[in-house]
């Protein structure tokens, strides 16, 4: 009996593991606030059910999303009582404490309050900002005023809230890549929200990935790609602050905040790609360079060899010039 059952198991096998025409998979749904869109390329059946995918993300979201009330995240920002931080938050906080170090504090998922009176977060923007509104928001920000003790959140001040926006996609994206892997795929790009892993290659070629162009009030209806990228084993996440924006008391403000003065980061860096080994890193740190500027963001780089950058700026006529790293330039068409 049992030399039978494993002589049907073994040919079961053989007739999975040996089929030769490899087929291309895509899953495409909704979070975040966004969308999603996995391909991956296999040439053995793989069991994998699109739900598996949604009830991850809903996980995830269950943890890190501030838009949801009962969130772990939520809970922590109003003081609320949990028993510990779970990995997604773990993983999210050590990440954002490192890139906060690497960026001079410049990368900081303390902004919350900033965040909600401008109303790029989970409330309405105020009516009116003026600096005696900023300053008093300013002393809830900094990420030395938080630690991680045991599994719980401590913080100096109960007032001070996360934002894991600037890097939760990228986050997401790796979550749902490991899951894949841990199912036996090896070819496949999983997008969130534009942020990008590649693993392996399409049907033997690296993958390709877009890169937008910073045009203003540009959505993923009317996009324009500025250029076009070749990706194995990467990661990629853009930041810019060409598409969200509010008005108040008619004056625009672009999402991009800097921690240290409270108002939104202008200057003359329009867009960031970053390409990294996992989209985490890759998102954190466009987000940094964002916050930094041009100069600042080129010096936090070479104190990182393992991240490349492509940047879109305007130069002193106000002309769009572009920037590489020295091994950015290798991914492109």
């Amino acid at each position: 009996m049992l030399r039978v059952s494993f002589f049907i198991f073994m040919l079961s096998f053989s007739l999975i593991s040996c089929r030769k025409t490899p087929e291309l998979y895509v899953f495409e749904g909704d979070t975040q606030g966004t969308t999603y869109r996995i391909l991956f390329e296999t040439d053995t059946e793989i069991e994998i059910d699109k739900s598996e995918i949604d009830t991850l993300l809903r996980r995830f979201d269950l943890s890190l999303s501030t838009y949801i009330p009962n969130s772990l995240i939520s809970k922590i920002n109003n003081n609320e009582p949990y028993e510990k931080v779970d990995t997604f938050f773990n993983d999210m906080y050590l990440k954002a404490y490192e890139v906060y170090n690497a960026s001079d504090g410049m990368f900081d998922i303390t902004v919350k309050p900033l965040v909600n009176v401008y109303g790029f977060g989970s409330e309405a923007a105020v009516g009116h900002i003026d600096s005696l509104l900023i300053d008093s928001l300013l002393q809830f920000v900094g990420m030395e005023n938080t630690k991680l003790v045991n599994g719980k959140i401590e913080k100096s001040r109960p007032e001070i809230k996360f934002d894991s926006n600037a890097l939760a996609q990228g986050q997401a994206v790796d979550v749902v890549a490991k899951f894949l892997e841990r199912k036996g795929v090896q070819n496949m790009l999983v997008e969130i929200g534009g942020e990008v892993m590649c693993k392996g290659t399409k049907f033997g070629q690296p993958w390709t990935v877009g890169v937008d162009k910073p045009n203003e009030g540009s959505t993923a209806e009317n996009r324009e790609l500025q250029s076009i990228m070749h990706l194995s084993d990467k990661a990629l996440a853009t930041s810019g602050n060409y598409r969200k924006y509010v008005e108040i008391d008619g004056k625009k403000y672009h999402h991009t905040i800097n921690p240290k003065t409270g108002y939104p980061a202008y200057h003359n860096l329009l867009s960031v790609t970053i390409i990294a080994r996992d989209c985490m890193t890759a998102d954190a740190y466009a987000t940094a360079c964002m916050a930094s500027g041009l100069e600042q963001a080129k010096a936090m780089l070479e104190e990182n060899s393992e991240l490349e950058a492509y940047f879109i700026y305007t130069d002193e006529t106000g002309a769009i010039t572009e920037f590489f790293t020295k091994g950015m330039k290798s991914y492109f068409e």
